[in-house]
């Protein structure tokens, strides 16, 4: 499940959802998606359709307003979503500096 939306109901692994990431740069977002993807974790990117409208799209960047996308998986998947996404927040961290 890769959608920008909340989960939908009635799938037990969604009972508790947990974000692994939230972050205004949608590079980061683009990165984060595609290494739960890879590593065939199911996830959600909540607010990032908002983004979108409010945000004007990827032209418009994001809108601070609207608060930064959220990465959620269920919480099964959570271990392994944060150790796969610690490399990614270290390395924009130490770009920062």
């Amino acid at each position: 499940m890769h959608e920008d939306d909340e989960p939908r109901g009635g799938e037990p692994e969604w009972a508790d959802p947990v974000t692994v990431l939230a972050s205004s740069d949608p590079a980061l977002i683009a990165v984060a998606k595609s290494l739960l993807e890879d590593a065939e974790i199911p996830f959600v990117a909540a607010g990032e359709s908002i983004q979108d409208l409010f945000g004007l799209g990827r032209i418009g960047g994001f809108n601070p307003l609207v608060g930064p996308v959220k990465i959620r998986v269920p919480r099964t998947f959570e271990e392994e979503a944060r150790r796969i996404l610690a490399d990614i927040e270290t390395e924009t961290e130490h770009e920062d500096e």
